[in-house]
């Protein structure tokens, strides 16, 4: 064999040799990165499914519903729609509760005012978990007393009395959120 076969050969078998190495140096690695990763996501999942908060929580995360929450402390309804108890809100928006005149709203957020924000905000109260697919078109009772009127449609959607759903189907631990466009105003009031 000559020199040069033999230098040929003893570097590629060093360089083999290298190569194979590496990859078993590295397995160890990657398979320690790859647990890691895994338990990540299993941390990520698990955490995901404990992710939804309850009602107040969720609405207080959300800054369209500002007002909404405010008008909950106002009411002293925070423990009650934080509860275990499973509800479904139909959620005015900050929009909603703004096309209710300014001195309306301001007048019911005082604190001697705090029965009828009461009624007023218990009448988008409905008991149990309602999901958008189990609304049926029809009268609903709410946690106030009065029924609100659901109109379920292909066209238009779903209706709550005059107000529009525009999202529907926010879950929380303690129910479901259905975003509506329009503030309820229990029938009398």
């Amino acid at each position: 064999m000559t020199t040069q076969k033999s230098l040929f050969l003893f570097h590629r078998t060093s360089i083999i040799f290298i190569a194979i190495s590496s990859i078993l140096i590295n397995i160890p690695a990657q398979a320690s990165c790859q647990n890691k990763l895994s338990n990540v996501s299993q941390v990520s999942a698990s955490n995901k499914s404990n992710e939804a908060g309850n009602i107040v929580e969720i609405a207080a995360s959300n800054p369209n519903f500002t007002t909404l929450v405010t008008a909950v402390q106002a009411a002293d309804l925070t423990e009650t729609l934080s509860g275990n108890t499973k509800l479904t809100v139909f959620a005015p928006t900050d929009e909603a509760f703004a096309k209710l005149p300014k001195e309306t709203l301001d007048k019911l957020l005082r604190p001697e005012n705090k029965a009828a924000l009461q009624q007023i905000l218990t009448y988008h109260v409905v008991p149990g978990t309602v999901d958008s697919q189990s609304l049926k078109s029809g009268r609903v009772k709410t946690v106030e007393g009065n029924p609100v009127h659901v109109t379920v449609s292909q066209r238009n959607g779903i209706r709550i009395n005059k107000s529009r759903v525009v999202q529907a189907d926010i879950k929380a631990s303690n129910g479901i959120i259905h975003v509506i466009d329009t503030v309820l105003i229990p029938p009398g009031f």
